[in-house]
């Protein structure tokens, strides 16, 4: 639809030689023209490059707040650099490795993002107690039957203290990321509580 050309060229070969395309300037920028036109303003422009800042939860959670969001996929070996100085808000990328296109990462950064918006999920708490918040991972889960194969349900859960259950809860998240993703805890938002626990550890 943007290409300027009766033959719908959108790439062409890279000034200074190399292997592979570039997605031409031109059609990059009247297809992000098209969608200022028709919302009147300039959203944030993501760009889905193994070059950007790593997404992260937190990033999910910032990009919620937003009305609006354009992701832009490259492909071949990328997109001619002038108009990514021009719309490109955020660099993000989803891992250190490389894919054929931002299709697939654009993908996971809407779905991590979109089921933060109230309304979303058909049950808000759930987004709100999973696991990353407060750079914690997420507690373990049981449903029934309680006894599985000589594998409990652990006593508290079948207790009916709310409080009791969700101490359990915070501990078993705190005990999860230690184990799992020790990076997180440096970032993890801990209590006083939380700290007396991790003590109690070591003792």
């Amino acid at each position: 639809d943007y290409a300027g050309n009766k033959h719908g060229q959108v790439d062409d070969y890279p000034y200074g030689g190399g292997a592979g395309m570039v997605m031409q300037p031109g059609p990059v920028y009247r297809s992000y023209e098209s969608v200022t036109e028709k919302i009147g303003y300039k959203p944030r422009v993501i760009y889905l490059t193994p070059q950007g800042k790593v997404f992260n939860q937190s990033m999910a959670e910032e990009f919620s707040e937003e009305e609006d969001l354009v992701f832009l996929c490259g492909h071949y070996e990328g997109i001619d650099e002038r108009v990514l100085e021009m719309i490109v808000t955020d660099n993000v990328s989803i891992g250190d490795y490389v894919l054929t296109g931002g299709e697939l990462p654009s993908m996971v950064m809407i779905d991590a993002i979109s089921r933060l918006v109230p309304g979303v999920l058909n049950n808000d708490v759930s987004a709100e107690f999973e696991s990353f918040n407060d750079n914690l991972l997420e507690y373990p889960q049981y449903t029934r039957p309680a006894s599985f194969m000589e594998r409990e349900v652990p006593p508290i859960l079948l207790s009916g203290n709310h409080p009791k259950v969700e101490e359990w809860r915070r501990q078993q998240s705190i005990l999860r990321t230690m184990e799992r993703r020790p990076d997180l805890m440096k970032k993890a938002e801990l209590t006083k509580q939380d700290i007396k626990f991790i003590k109690s550890l070591d003792k």
